[in-house]
């Protein structure tokens, strides 16, 4: 509601659902499939109640078959359809990698312009629920690192709500990472929520003495390191990338001007990693800005465990960003 500050509370799984429903209604092209999205509610229950609201035909079960039902999504966009397809987990993508790589990121190219694919896939990343090592790896940096693609990373209330439509509005793949540990998070929307930009990173803590970098499901807990500095009396500004396909690096560059240090946090392996993109990224543009080595903080390089203790120790927590924080800031050029 324009001009009113009334907010609702609720949680990230309800505001995907909210934007779900939101599409589905302001556009009959709008349709939704993938594996136990009607009947069942959706593997994270982020689905529930639509295939009741809006029918079989505008909410789809397929079969188990990647492949499959992410080719007939590409299929229907390509026919004048917005799909929205839900990939399961985005181990499970690398089933369709074929048709999102190879078809839906190159027909604009390959066509001379004649035919964009604008569809949606929908899927849920990152380690943290001890699903082991098929279904919990962060994938979302290998897509970045395709033309034709882009890559969205929701990791507030805001964004769940807010990227979707947007999304739906590019004539263009777009790809949403949904961080499996970000669905029961909750807390307050503006009750006028609705679609946001997804052009730009959003500096979501302001400060002078770092920057610290991250997306998707690491916001959380480089906001809660951010804390713990504070309490040092150390304030660091954390830039939330949002997407990563497009890199907004005219955000970071700026905030690295300002505090001179940085740290990513990337719960992605490093080897190759998103995060040593931007680290190259900022070699190349703003290497003089730089008073000590960019640190990173990511998934150790090992297949995801499913012993909790493990698990935890494999992704990036809120101690480990701090330690790598206070390292940096101990370095003197």
């Amino acid at each position: 509601m324009s001009g009113s500050t009334a907010t609702v509370r609720t949680t990230y799984r309800d505001a995907l659902r909210e934007a779900l429903r939101d599409a589905l209604a302001r556009d009959e092209r709008v349709f939704l499939m993938g594996e136990d999205v009607g009947r069942y509610g959706g593997t994270y229950a982020v689905s529930k109640g639509l295939l009741a609201e809006f029918g079989e035909e505008r909410v789809r079960d397929t079969p188990l078959s990647e492949s499959g039902f992410v080719g007939a999504g590409i299929g229907a966009a390509l026919n004048g359809m917005l799909p929205i397809v839900e990939v399961m987990t985005c181990n499970f993508s690398l089933l369709a990698l074929d048709q999102i790589v190879n078809n839906a990121a190159t027909l604009r190219h390959m066509s001379g312009g004649q035919f964009g694919v604008p569809v949606v896939i929908r899927m849920a990343t990152g380690a943290g629920r001890q699903l082991a090592a098929q279904h919990s790896h962060s994938f979302e940096g290998w897509y970045a690192h395709v033309p034709g693609i882009r890559i969205l990373t929701p990791a507030t209330l805001e964004d769940a709500r807010g990227m979707l439509w947007t999304a739906l509005m590019d004539p263009d793949p777009v790809i949403i990472f949904e961080n499996a540990l970000l669905y029961n998070l909750e807390g307050e929307l503006a009750a006028g929520a609705g679609p946001v930009d997804i052009d730009k990173a959003a500096v979501r803590r302001s400060g002078e003495a770092l920057t610290l970098v991250t997306y998707g499901g690491s916001l959380g807990k480089t906001l809660a390191a951010a804390d713990v500095l504070a309490e040092q009396g150390i304030a660091a500004e954390v830039i939330d990338l949002r997407t990563l396909r497009p890199l907004d690096m005219p955000t970071v560059l700026t905030s690295l001007a300002k505090t001179h240090r940085m740290v990513i946090v990337d719960e992605g392996w490093k080897s190759g990693s998103l995060s040593a993109e931007i680290m190259a990224r900022v070699m190349e543009e703003a290497f003089y800005d730089l008073d000590a080595p960019v640190a990173r903080v990511c998934g150790v390089e090992v297949p995801i465990p499913y012993p909790k203790h493990l698990e935890d120790a494999a992704i990036p927590q809120v101690a480990g960003i701090v330690e790598a924080a206070l390292r940096t800031l101990s370095h003197h050029v």
